[in-house]
């Protein structure tokens, strides 16, 4: 049964105290006594080191992985069935079949999704100018990147979360993918944003999340630290995470 979280303000995001330990990792732990809250209507940065844990978490929030303790609320839901309809997820690499045609993955995106815009994807590939009939084998690494951002961003979801949804591609096909990521989520949605490219996309970002060893190190509004440290994110992060 899925359990309810009720608040006079409830955030569309909640995480509670949530720790991460993976068997066989001695006393370590990946996520460690995180919590954090997140509004709707916000573009969120989860930035961080390699390592630090931001794919745990990003995993446990998407329900796939199960958390040591703690609790994790997508709007007012613990992970599940209801919240997988809610969460419009971007993983790290891309999954669909190499022999799967652009065309096909549309149609097991709107068979899958009730909220999957068939018209705003093809709008989207088409201004691309994807083929469409192309089997993702036939793609390189930057348009099949592109292409998957498409589909999930054709969702009309409430949290969409995207792991590194830049990597790997040139400076115009990141300008591309922003633009494409400004320009169709929900309005009363969020996006939460993992990135090691920070400069590229730190003009779009609304808040900035920053995970140091597995816990919460700072939660605050962009512009908030641009004015009081008197630096870009990107400088910012770089004094702080600089050994």
């Amino acid at each position: 049964m899925e359990e309810q979280f009720y608040g006079s303000s409830m955030p569309l995001l909640q995480v509670d105290d949530l720790c991460k330990k993976y068997p066989g990792s001695g006393n370590y732990m990946a996520v460690y006594h995180m919590s954090f809250a997140i509004p709707r209507g916000r573009i969120i940065g989860l930035l961080g080191p390699n390592g630090c844990g931001k794919s745990t978490l990003i995993k446990m929030i998407n329900g796939l992985l199960a958390p040591s303790s703690g609790r994790i609320f997508v709007n007012g839901f613990m992970p599940g069935a209801e919240t997988k309809r809610i969460i419009s997820y971007l993983p790290e690499r891309t999954y669909f079949d190499n022999n799967m045609k652009v065309s096909s993955a549309i149609n097991y995106f709107a068979d899958f999704y009730a909220d999957f815009s068939v018209e705003r994807a093809y709008d989207m590939l088409d201004r691309l100018g994807v083929d469409i009939n192309a089997r993702f084998k036939a793609l390189s690494k930057g348009t099949k990147e592109k292409v998957q951002l498409i589909l999930v961003m054709s969702r009309d979801a409430d949290l969409y979360i995207l792991d590194e949804p830049i990597a790997g591609v040139d400076p115009a096909a990141r300008d591309y993918i922003l633009h494409t990521i400004i320009s169709n989520y929900n309005r009363r949605a969020s996006i939460l944003l993992s990135t090691h490219l920070i400069s590229d996309v730190e003009n779009v970002l609304d808040d900035v999340i920053f995970m140091k060893n597995g816990s919460l190190m700072l939660y605050l509004p962009a512009e908030q630290i641009r004015r009081q440290m008197g630096k870009t994110i990107d400088a910012y992060f770089r004094e702080v995470y600089v050994c």
